[in-house]
């Protein structure tokens, strides 16, 4: 049995001093690791070391960087050597500390690649290479600029994870010294950077050790007054309780020494940043802190974990909610401990902490924990760990998709920073989520495909809404339909950055889909009106308006990028189509001519087609066609009002005619304007005659109030403008139904006015 007392990070004192008002104070130069230390330091883990290509890389640095000095007036060699000293306290293979130690010389020196590849093999100039574009990748303070960087720094690190490790490593000795910089918003910014991306990377990597110091460090000097209070309550704290601290400490190891069991106890101190972040979470002040101090039981085996759990549920009282089994569930990061919290002596609540000696060293080092000497090499061990870069794959997926560079920003720090849901597969695969997630993220999680056509969910065994927010420990069953179209809403649905990227992705397909298919039914139906055949007349067009394929023109005739005059004079040069404008009004409103079908409700808010709300089209009314300049088409009927400011635009209106489908398989919405009598029960007899009619009423207004009448709207699900008739006449046969009418162009909703402009 091993007792040990609390570890706590020191607190220069004259950081704590009553001037002490910024965290440049009690900070002070280290010295630099000599290339002997370096290999004694490599060789407690790794005893079958070749020292000599470590030494000659130490040699290399020094004699590279020569008279380089850093900000601080020291070597700008020790930088390197201080890198490779944090790789060597996490155990890294020797290629990742010689990398360390020669990150910055291709950068900063005339070394290039080949010097490094001919003195010190390809493994090492490829991390150096990809060090080293990460350096070139510094997070500006702009938005954009910041996710185009991020970007480019997760595709960086998907070869090979210990680019990211030597990145972390060099971040966090620029941080250590970061005092030494002059100017503040330089500082700022730096440590802004490293708290929004560096320190969440470590985390998702599982290296605590890094996270936590990266985290305070950049604390310091984001917001210098509150660090200094916290530390200095800190500081007090340590002072009032060393003494109760003590004896909880001796009272567990003598509990478990009874038992039998060989364990380390020791407590841990709760870290300023973290006090600061539950303090702002949970709007307590410090003095309400129940977990400043948690003690943490280092066992032999997993078997160990739970019975000196229930001696410890035995011996004090526990607090039920504060419970967690990361033993049996772990973290995406691979993190693995049992959590407690007991009412230990003095009515005082304690924080518990037990896991083996290899949960804990993974819980501090992450991914850097897995890294294995084996018979004379090293080798990423997946039998604790798996891939090493499966924490950042949901990134690598965001990523995957594309999308604008401030999206890919907003969602990595969204995976990045959130807590997690755990929930399983029917077949009990465990699929973690951010806190928040909902069937449809999880149905995401489990593949790209699952997520496009899922139509459904069942959660524990029950069918619920896509948008059901999940449980720890829900078993979540998806519902497929086979239809890959993104419904109206979806992208609201979701938390994920992955299911929102999928999202925006598919909604990108078929909008480019549905152009092309406009964009081709524009073209043949000019081609018709020429008397022309087939399309290979097209292929001497397309070469002098400069496009590829034959899916590229018709996609930019079909946004409308390219007009029907600019394609004739590509077909015909030279040759002015005189009767094209005579032709197209003619043409205009013709069912037989119709370049394009509108399939009634499949119509996608946010694809090409868009059905107005001013008159709001219905499957058996004639329909039009109008290019919106920031949508695609919107969709009205041949008599709606607002096509009269289009009489001078004619190039702007599209025929358009229904499917023969539409009105029979699915339904549309009809809006209803009527003026009811205020009387109880007069929503109750409107709603009956409705339903009676096979309508569905999806949404109700109150337009207007008066004493004695009430001018509404009704928005009812139905097959066609025949089906709204016979509501409209239900409804007029109300007692309680002065008058009733379908929604022309007259009535517009403010936020409809938009499809206008």
């Amino acid at each position: 049995m091993a007792h040990q007392t609390i570890v706590s990070d020191n607190i220069p004192a004259s950081a704590l001093s009553s001037d002490a008002n910024t965290p440049e104070q009690g900070c002070a130069v280290t010295s630099i690791p000599t290339a002997d230390e370096l290999v004694e330091a490599i060789r407690v883990y790794d005893p079958g070391l070749h020292e000599d290509k470590i030494r000659a890389a130490y040699a290399f640095a020094h004699k590279m960087h020569g008279e380089q000095l850093r900000a601080s007036g020291e070597p700008y060699y020790g930088h390197p050597v201080s890198v490779a000293w944090i790789l060597a306290d996490l155990h890294l293979d020797p290629a990742s500390i010689i990398t360390a130690l020669l990150h910055d010389t291709v950068e900063d020196t005339e070394t290039t690649l080949s010097d490094l590849e001919e003195h010190f093999g390809k493994e090492v100039a490829s991390l150096v290479n990809g060090v080293t574009k990460l350096g070139g990748l510094e997070l500006m303070s702009a938005r954009t600029q910041q996710g185009e960087n991020l970007q480019k720094f997760v595709l960086a690190i998907t070869k090979d994870v210990r680019v990211l490790l030597v990145k972390l490593a060099d971040r966090l000795h620029n941080m250590r010294t970061l005092h030494f910089i002059p100017r503040r918003d330089k500082r700022e910014r730096i440590a802004r950077e490293t708290a929004e991306i560096y320190a969440p990377l470590a985390r998702r990597i599982g290296i605590q050790k890094i996270c936590a110091e990266l985290e305070d460090l950049a604390f310091r000097y984001l917001n210098p007054p509150a660090w200094v209070s916290i530390t200095r309550k800190l500081q007090t704290h340590r002072d009032n309780t060393a003494v109760q601290v003590g004896d909880m400490s001796r009272a567990i190891s003598e509990r478990v020494m009874a038992a039998g069991i060989t364990a380390r106890v020791f407590g841990r101190e709760k870290r300023p940043y973290s006090i600061w972040r539950k303090l702002e979470r949970q709007a307590i002040t410090f003095d309400e802190l129940a977990d400043v101090y948690a003690f943490r039981i280092i066992v032999d085996s997993p078997e160990d974990c739970y019975r000196v759990l229930g001696l410890v549920h035995s011996t004090w009282r526990c607090v039920p909610e504060r419970f967690r089994d990361f033993i049996s569930v772990p973290k995406p990061n691979h993190y693995q401990s049992l959590h407690t919290t007991i009412i230990g002596p003095g009515n005082v609540k304690v924080e518990l902490q037990i896991r083996t000696e290899e949960m804990d060293r993974i819980a501090e080092e992450g991914v850097a924990a897995h890294w294995r000497y084996k018979q004379g090499g090293y080798a990423y061990d997946t039998s604790t760990g798996g891939d090493p870069l499966e924490m950042l794959k949901p990134l690598l997926e965001i990523l995957e998709y594309g999308g604008d560079p401030d999206d890919f920003l907003e969602h990595a720090k969204l995976e990045m920073f959130q807590d997690q849901v755990f929930a399983f597969t029917p077949k009990g695969k465990l699929i973690s989520l951010p806190a928040g997630a909902t069937a449809l993220d999880f149905a995401y999680a489990v593949h790209t495909d699952i997520g496009d056509d899922c139509v459904g969910v069942r959660i524990n065994g029950r069918e619920r809404p896509l948008r059901t927010l999940l449980n720890n420990g829900d078993s979540v069953d998806i519902i497929r339909g086979g239809i890959a179209e993104p419904p109206r809403g979806w992208e609201g649905m979701v938390v994920t950055g992955r299911a929102r990227s999928a999202i925006r992705r598919l909604t990108r397909e078929v909008e480019r889909k549905e152009f092309e298919k406009l964009g081709r039914a524009f073209v043949e139906r000019l081609l018709r009106r020429e008397g022309i055949k087939g399309t290979v007349v097209l292929k001497d067009a397309r070469k002098r308006l400069g496009f590829k394929t034959n899916k590229e023109l018709y996609g930019q005739v079909g946004r409308g990028l390219l007009n029907t005059d600019k394609l004739l004079d590509a077909l015909f040069p030279g040759r002015a189509d005189e009767d094209a404008d005579n032709m197209r009004q003619r043409e205009l409103v013709s069912d037989e001519t119709a370049p394009f079908y509108v399939r009634g409700s499949d119509v996608k808010p946010g694809a090409t087609l868009h059905f107005s709300h001013c008159c709001t089209p219905l499957p058996g009314d004639r329909i039009i066609g109008v290019k919106a300049s920031r949508h695609a088409i919107n969709i009205h009927t041949i008599d709606c009002e607002l096509l009269a400011k289009y009489e001078d635009e004619e190039n702007k209106l599209i025929d358009l005619s229904w499917t023969p489908q539409a009105g029979t398989q699915s339904a549309s919405i009809g809006r209803i304007l009527a003026t009811v009598v205020h009387q109880p029960g007069a929503l109750a007899e409107i709603a009956d005659a409705v339903g009676r009619s096979k309508g569905n009423i999806m949404d109700v207004k109150s337009l207007a109030r008066a004493t004695d009448f009430f001018e509404m709207s009704f928005d009812v699900e139905v097959l066609g403008a025949k089906h709204l008739s016979h509501i409209i006449a239900a409804m007029r046969a109300c007692n309680s139904v002065v008058s009733a009418h379908r929604a022309r162009a007259g009535f517009l909703k403010e936020d409809d006015n938009h499809e206008h402009q």
